[in-house]
């Protein structure tokens, strides 16, 4: 026993040799750094790229801490439940199968695991928060930990509430060693995470983990390959290369989607009809019930957006009805239709009835880019690099309002676009026209199968020009 309990103070100044002996692995040269740190500061922040291996070094810094202190109390969390019990509590328990040592001492359930011989002063405690919740309700649930050995991690810090960290805080007043341990990817630019980097920094020993092929210490869990290939091509100062390869934070002046510059310009841009005659026609139906929202059906080609039509208190076979006008009047190869919320499949069911095949597409549902979080994130982004490139749109005060309202940042390592009803509460309204444009961007640009073009006398459209005007005629100036 007095063998063992030497062997528990080595470990517990020496984390990398408790690595080594207990679970036969060889750490990284940065997770032999990070094990040492551990062992001798308070406050631990480990700012992350993508794929890392930062669940690993927790896992082992938590078994580390759990075994060599006498009766320690630890309190896991994470920005969810479910990445909590996939992530680093599967972490956890993997672990202790490779130490017979660990599974003799410990037990191991799906919210807690504890010291056979002392089950209710000797564990590892999982606790949760509900965004929902209120700050004192979220802080609650690290709450209630008294020892004087304490250890708080904080899996994917980036998005955890302040009012969490500050109930960790708190429990550093007292006891013999009491650590605050963190980790995340840096994809906010607010919360524990990013203020342990920047204005807390002098009281946290910040570590850096990256996958940059260029550093000699980067992790060799991700593939050099890899890292090069998204640098290649997407340049190494786009904001997601930053977070996922670098893992440094995005700068603060590009949370911002679309610049309203960039947007007027877009108002006034004129194009010729060779630049976008020979693109695929589309529509995109953004359906509203009833309510404030408003049915919103925009018609895009290649470069240019024309002037969408608005529908208010609309039911699905009036919503179709005009759709299927718009597509013969015009001459839609596609149409997309936003089927979220339901709302869209009995117009959906309609407009195949009358002979077309529109498309349902889902805000929430999975990109086709893996750098983007859902497809409404990569719709809009699209869109917006769209304007950027010399897309033109019509003069409308609302879409103007809609197109620079977002802000975005990264949830999981990806572009995440703001909620919906954040950009509500900002507009005072639903973003209806800026979603139906958004919708024509929901497949990659395609050729117009029989393109015709124009003989307009001044070579240009009217910035007003109504495609859907019963009044007028495709090709006519006036």
């Amino acid at each position: 026993m007095k063998k063992l309990y030497a062997k528990f103070k080595e470990w517990r100044e020496n984390p990398v040799s408790f690595v080594k002996e207990q679970f036969n692995a060889e750490p990284d040269e940065w997770q032999k750094d990070a094990l040492m740190l551990f062992a001798k500061n308070q406050r631990i922040a480990m700012k992350a790229s993508k794929g890392v291996g930062k669940s690993t070094i927790l896992a082992w810094c938590i078994w580390n801490f759990l075994l060599t202190r006498p009766h320690p109390k630890i309190a896991v969390t994470s920005v969810t439940g479910d990445n909590l019990s996939d992530g680093l509590w599967a972490e956890l328990s993997k672990w202790q199968q490779r130490s017979p040592l660990l599974q003799e001492l410990f037990e191991v359930t799906k919210t807690k695991i504890f010291a056979k011989q002392f089950p209710d002063t000797w564990f590892i405690s999982a606790r949760q928060w509900s965004k929902s919740a209120s700050k004192e309700q979220q802080a609650n649930s690290l709450a209630g930990l008294h020892a004087d050995y304490i250890l708080f991690v904080l899996d994917e810090s980036g998005g955890i509430p302040d009012a969490v960290m500050a109930a960790a805080e708190g429990a550093l007043a007292s006891g013999i060693e009491c650590k605050i341990l963190q980790a995340g990817n840096p994809t906010h630019l607010e919360g524990p995470l990013y203020r342990a980097c920047t204005k807390e920094a002098h009281l946290w020993k910040v570590i850096e983990i990256s996958s940059d092929p260029d550093d000699p210490k980067r992790s060799t869990r991700v593939s050099i390959q890899w890292a090069k290939e998204q640098i290649e091509k997407y340049g190494k100062d786009d904001p997601w290369v930053l977070v996922n390869v670098y893992g440094k934070f995005p700068p603060a002046s590009i949370n911002s989607l679309i610049g309203p510059d960039e947007v007027r310009a877009a108002v006034t841009r004129g194009l010729k009809e060779d630049q976008f005659a020979n693109s695929q026609k589309r529509l995109g139906i953004d359906c509203a019930r009833f309510g404030d929202d408003r049915t919103v059906i925009f018609p895009r080609q290649g470069l240019r957006a024309f002037k969408p039509v608005e529908m208010r208190n609309a039911r699905s076979n009036e919503i179709a009805s005009r759709a299927m006008m718009a597509k013969y009047k015009w001459g839609s190869e596609m149409e997309f239709v936003d089927d979220t919320g339901g709302f869209g499949s009995g117009v959906i069911d309609s407009m195949i009835q009358a002979g077309a095949s529109p498309v349902g597409i889902h805000f929430a549902g999975k990109a086709t880019d893996p750098r983007y979080f859902n497809k409404r994130s990569e719709m809009w982004f699209e869109m917006c690099e769209w304007i950027k490139r010399g897309g033109s749109i019509p003069d409308i005060p609302e879409l103007i309002a809609e197109l620079t309202a977002p802000t975005y940042t990264f949830k999981s390592g990806k572009f995440y676009l703001e909620e919906k009803d954040q950009i509500k509460e900002k507009l005072g309204r639903s973003p209806d026209y800026a979603d139906a444009l958004a919708l024509t961007f929901a497949f990659p640009e395609m050729p117009a199968k029989n393109p015709e073009i124009p003989i307009l006398s001044d070579n240009n459209f009217k910035s007003d020009y109504d495609p859907f005007d019963t009044n007028r005629h495709w090709g006519e100036n006036n």
